[in-house]
C-alpha cells in the first residue's frame, strides 16, 4: 500500500490552510475528501463525453452509457453482489432506505407487524421507518444501548419476535464509531423469519463488506462517506425481493412501456432509477472505489485503529474528558464532551486553529437523549490522518479548554 504521506499527496484539499493554519480534517463520519482521480474523472466527463445514457444512439451518449454502468459493475464487485442489476443508485443513505421504507414496507407490512432497530440509528434510518408504521399499522421497536454505546444483544433476542418483519441496523454508528456484530445479528434475524437491511454509510470506507457472506437482504450506503462526490448513494438488495417491489417514482427510464391505459414497469435495477440520473456522480463513485482497491484493507484498519488509540490516549489524559461510549470494537469515531463545556464553544475555537471536527446530535438525537446529553464534540478519522492530526487536535484542545472553562 501507498504510505501515508503518498495517500495525502493525491487529496489537493490537504494543503489548504483554515484560518491561517494547516487543515487538519477531522469530520470525516459527515464528509469525506475526494482524491484528485475522483475530481479528474467527474472534470472529464463534463469536458469530454457529457450526455444523458441508455437512450441515446451517438458516441457520446454511448461512453456516457457505458461508464456509468461499468460504476454499476465496479459496485457490484466491491460488495461481492451476485449480479449488476442488484445495485440501485439514488442520491445516498437516506434516498435508499426511504426506497425500502415506501417501496418494499408499505406493499409488505400490515397491522401487526414489526421492524426492529436500535437506538444507535442515525435518523435517516429512523425517521422513514416511523412514517412507514404510521401508514401500515406496524410497529416500530428499538433495541437499547448499553453504557459501553453498544447493542444490548439479550434484549434483541427478547424484541425479536415472528412478528418481526425486518430488522434495519447501522453497520457502523456514525455518532460512536461501535461496530455492530453484524453477522450475529443478522443470523438471529434469519432464525425469526425477519428480512435485514444494513446501513453501511459509516462501514464501506473502513472495511470490506461482502454481502453475500453477510446474507443480508439491503444494503445501503453513500459515496461521499467512500472518497466519492456527494449526492451518490446505493441501494443493494437481493434480486428476489426487488423484483417482487414496486417503483417509487414514476418517469423516463422506468418504464417499458407507456399509453394512458397502462403502464409497464422496467426490469431490475431500472424500475427505480427513474429520470436522468446523477451520471457523473455515479462515474465518481467508481473512480473512488478504484482509488479503494489501490489500498491494502489490513493496512487501512491497522493505520486507522492506531490513529484511534493514540486519540483515546491523548485525549483521555484531559481533565474533565469524557469519552461518550466506549465499545469493544470501534471504527473511525470518537465522541467525547469535557467538563460542561458546550461541544459546539469547542468545535468553533478549533476551527480557528485549523482543526475541523463536528458538534451537535450527528442527526443521531434518541441517542444523544439516551446519554442525557445534548450532543457531543466527534473526531473522525479517515486513511490520510496522521499521528500528527491527532496531537495537533489534543494540543488545540489544551489550547481552547481553558478559555471556556
Amino acid at each position: 500500500m501507498k504510505s501515508i504521506p503518498e495517500i495525502r499527496s493525491l487529496f489537493p484539499i490537504l494543503t489548504r490552510e483554515v484560518n491561517g493554519k494547516p487543515l487538519v480534517y477531522l469530520d470525516n463520519a459527515a464528509s469525506t475528501q475526494k482524491p484528485q482521480a475522483v475530481i479528474d474523472t467527474i472534470s472529464d466527463y463534463y469536458a469530454r463525453y457529457n450526455a444523458n445514457v441508455h437512450r441515446g444512439v451517438h458516441a457520446l451518449s454511448v461512453e456516457a452509457t457505458e461508464a456509468m454502468e461499468g460504476s454499476r459493475k465496479k459496485v457490484q464487485r466491491f460488495l461481492n453482489a451476485i449480479e449488476d442489476r442488484e445495485i440501485i443508485f439514488t442520491s445516498g443513505t437516506t434516498h435508499s432506505i426511504n426506497i425500502l421504507a415506501q417501496s418494499w414496507a408499505k406493499d409488505t407490512l400490515k397491522t401487526g407487524d414489526e421492524i426492529l432497530i436500535s437506538a444507535l440509528e442515525h435518523h435517516s434510518n429512523i425517521v422513514p421507518w416511523q412514517m412507514a408504521c404510521e401508514a401500515t399499522g406496524a410497529v416500530l421497536k428499538v433495541i437499547p444501548v448499553t453504557d459501553a454505546g453498544e447493542l444490548d444483544l439479550e434484549a434483541f433476542e427478547t424484541l425479536l419476535s415472528a412478528h418481526t418483519k425486518l430488522l434495519s441496523v447501522a453497520h457502523v454508528s456514525n455518532a460512536l464509531g461501535t461496530v455492530n456484530p453484524i453477522q450475529k445479528l443478522i443470523q438471529k434475524a434469519r432464525s425469526s423469519g425477519a428480512l435485514v437491511h444494513i446501513d453501511g454509510a459509516q462501514a464501506v470506507a473502513h472495511m470490506p463488506v461482502d454481502v453475500q457472506a453477510l446474507d443480508c437482504d439491503f444494503y445501503s450506503f453513500s459515496a461521499h462517506k467512500l472518497y466519492g462526490p456527494t449526492g451518490m448513494g446505493i441501494l443493494y438488495g437481493k434480486a428476489s425481493h426487488l423484483e417482487k417491489m414496486n417503483p417509487l417514482f414514476g418517469g423516463g427510464e422506468m418504464i417499458k412501456s407507456v399509453s394512458f391505459e397502462k403502464t409497464t414497469y422496467n426490469e431490475i435495477p431500472f424500475k427505480f432509477e427513474a429520470g436522468t440520473p446523477n451520471i457523473a456522480g455515479i462515474i465518481g463513485l467508481g473512480a473512488a472505489i478504484d482509488f479503494m482497491y489501490s489500498l491494502d484493507w489490513k493496512e487501512v484498519k491497522a493505520h486507522e485503529q492506531r490513529i484511534l488509540a493514540l486519540a483515546l490516549s491523548e485525549l483521555g489524559k484531559m481533565e474533565g474528558m469524557r469519552f461518550i461510549g466506549m465499545p469493544a470494537e470501534r471504527s473511525g469515531v470518537i465522541s467525547f464532551l469535557i467538563d460542561d463545556i458546550h461541544p459546539s464553544d469547542l468545535g468553533t475555537l478549533l476551527d480557528k486553529l485549523g482543526i475541523a471536527v463536528r458538534t451537535g446530535h450527528h442527526c443521531a438525537e434518541p441517542l444523544m437523549n439516551r446519554f442525557q446529553i445534548p450532543g457531543t464534540l466527534r473526531a473522525s478519522f479517515g486513511i490520510y490522518n496522521t499521528e500528527e492530526d491527532v496531537m495537533l487536535l489534543a494540543a488545540g484542545l489544551k489550547r481552547v479548554v481553558p478559555m471556556l472553562s
